[in-house]
């Protein structure tokens, strides 16, 4: 019997909107059966990384040749000469066992995979409760300088512009009750 192939959920935010706590509140929730994507990186693995847990270690040049022979569903050049991405053979190996695949990646990345896979991916746009509250959150991480804190503020608000443009918005002001919301956006995505 063939497996059904898993579908897309994209979920994007400005940085400090609590994405990722999010993502981790549902990961494991076997209904969902959802599936992380190993990313690609130009950068070196630091530490105890290890090619194809945490990421896979490309050369700057493979990574460009990789990206020009069309293997990437999304990349973007994070710091300079740093970069990061999803291949589509990422996409296909996790979406191929009938597990969806949950991307949790940038505003400009997660609208040109919506783009290339239309109906078999929901966006999910995470929003802060206000920029207010986005630069107190900020801060009482206390691991960024006020130039950074600026900076990701400024982007927050450029990224926020964008937020229409997915399928779905979720504002999280209650990080459970934020999950729930983008819990049961998954459940109703992978029924159809």
């Amino acid at each position: 019997m063939e497996r059904n192939k898993g579908k897309i959920i994209i979920v994007s935010a400005p940085s400090g909107t609590g994405k990722s706590s999010i993502i981790s509140k549902i990961i494991d929730n076997p209904e969902l059966a959802l599936g992380f994507s190993v990313s690609a990186t130009s950068r070196s693995p630091r530490g105890e990384e290890r090619d194809g847990r945490e990421y896979y270690f490309l050369t700057p040049d493979e990574f460009s040749r990789r990206v020009e022979a069309g293997e990437f569903v999304e990349w973007e050049e994070v710091y300079k000469g740093t970069c990061y991405g999803t291949l589509l053979s990422e996409v296909e190996r996790v979406t191929g066992e009938g597990r969806n695949l949950i991307m949790d990646i940038d505003v400009k990345g997660a609208l040109n995979v919506k783009k290339r896979f239309g109906d078999e991916a929901v966006s999910i746009f995470i929003m802060p409760p206000s920029l207010e509250e986005l630069e107190r959150r900020l801060r009482g991480r206390q691991t960024d300088s006020e130039e950074a804190i600026s900076r990701r503020l400024g982007k927050a608000g450029y990224e926020m512009t964008f937020a229409s443009e997915f399928d779905e918005r979720v504002v999280n002001d209650n990080l459970s009750r934020a999950a729930s919301e983008v819990e049961e956006i998954i459940r109703n995505f992978v029924k159809e």
